[in-house]
């Protein structure tokens, strides 16, 4: 294999696992933000109230998003299944 074959490589497991996670990350940020703002609006302090609905929606993310991630996952391994031999070499 050659070193620009395994950068190639590198480079499109690393996007695809930007890719797969980013959705997921923004929306644990985005409700962290908005659970943050509620706290210093209503004075509230609690730990748990910023983590309960920041887990609730990410596992609401994730369910939603599962079928898209898993078919995503599963194109990207056929492809570089599918060029084994090339790499092999």
């Amino acid at each position: 294999m050659t070193p620009e074959a395994a950068i190639h490589l590198i480079r499109q497991a690393l996007m695809t696992a930007f890719l797969v996670s980013a959705p997921l990350l923004a929306i644990g940020f985005l409700v962290g933000i908005v659970v943050s703002l509620v706290q210093v609006v209503t004075s509230m302090q609690d730990a748990a109230f910023n983590a309960i609905p920041r887990l609730g929606a990410f596992l609401a993310g994730f369910l939603l998003l599962m079928p898209w991630m898993l078919s995503y996952m599963s194109s990207y391994t056929q492809a570089l299944l599918g060029d084994f031999s090339r790499y092999a070499r």
